[in-house]
C-alpha cells in the first residue's frame, strides 16, 4: 500500500493502446524470419504476439534457427516442437495419416469454472458465453466425433454451473439460426459448414472495421 510503480518496459495489459503497440512490434521483430523461411514449403501465422511456424527443415538446422531467432529480443521467447502434433493457443493441431484433424485445445491447468448462472450479471452475457463456445467448438472441430465430443463436455460443463438445460439447448440453436444452417449436424458434417461459419465472420469483422475508420473521416464543411 502506498508505493508507486514505474512501467520501464511494455504496455499496460488493458491499455486499448497495448494491441496496436504489439501488432507494430512484432511487424518488424518478424521481418528476418519471414525472410529466411520464405524459401522453403512453410506455413507462418500470427496472432498479435504468438507465433506459428511449420517448416519442413532438419530438426538441428530447425533448434539451430531458432536459437538465433531468439537472440532477438530477450522478452520474446520461441520453441520448436518435431513431431505430429502441437498444440496452437487453444487449437489443437495433428498430422493423421497425412489428414490435417484439429479439435479444441484444454491446458492441464484447464478448470470447468465459467460465469455462474445465478450470477448477478446480465442474461446477454450468459447468452455470449454459450454461443461463443459452440462457434468455436464447431470451427476448431474438424471431424463429427471430435465436434460431438466436445459439445457433450459444453453441456455439462455449463450443467454443473447452473445454466438449464432449456437455455443451453436454446442458444445452441441460435448459433444455427444466425448462420442460416437448416440441416442438423451429422456424420456427413465437414468443412462446408466451417467454412460458412469463418466466411459470415470475417465479413462481420471487416465491415466493423470500415465502421471504425469512417468514424475518425470528419464531414467537410
Amino acid at each position: 500500500m502506498g508505493k508507486c510503480y514505474y512501467l520501464v518496459r511494455g504496455n499496460a495489459m488493458d491499455s486499448p493502446l497495448t494491441l496496436t503497440v504489439a501488432n507494430c512490434y512484432m511487424f518488424f521483430f518478424e521481418q528476418d524470419i519471414i525472410k529466411q523461411i520464405n524459401n522453403g514449403d512453410r506455413l507462418y501465422l500470427r496472432y498479435i504476439d504468438d507465433i506459428f511456424i511449420t517448416i519442413n527443415w532438419p530438426t538441428q538446422h530447425l533448434l539451430k534457427e531458432i536459437y538465433r531467432w531468439n537472440k532477438f529480443d530477450s522478452s520474446i521467447k520461441l520453441e520448436a516442437q518435431v513431431g505430429y502434433s502441437t498444440n496452437f493457443l487453444d487449437l489443437y493441431i495433428e498430422n493423421k495419416n497425412d489428414e490435417l484433424f484439429t479439435e479444441v485445445y484444454h491446458k492441464p491447468s484447464y478448470e470447468s469454472y465459467y460465469l455462474p448462472f445465478n450470477s448477478v450479471y446480465s442474461t446477454h452475457i450468459k447468452k455470449n458465453i454459450l454461443f461463443g463456445m459452440l462457434i468455436r467448438t464447431i470451427k476448431y472441430c474438424s471431424i463429427f466425433e471430435a465436434y460431438l465430443n466436445e459439445l457433450e463436455k459444453l453441456r455439462m460443463i455449463f450443467l454443473l454451473n447452473k445454466y438449464p438445460g432449456e437455455f443451453i439447448e436454446k442458444q445452441f440453436s441460435y448459433v444455427f439460426q444466425k448462420y442460416n444452417i437448416n440441416q442438423p449436424l451429422s456424420t456427413k458434417y465437414d468443412n462446408t459448414l466451417r467454412k460458412k461459419m469463418i466466411d459470415v465472420d470475417m465479413k462481420e469483422k471487416f465491415q466493423l472495421i470500415m465502421v471504425k475508420q469512417c468514424s475518425f473521416i470528419l464531414p467537410i464543411v
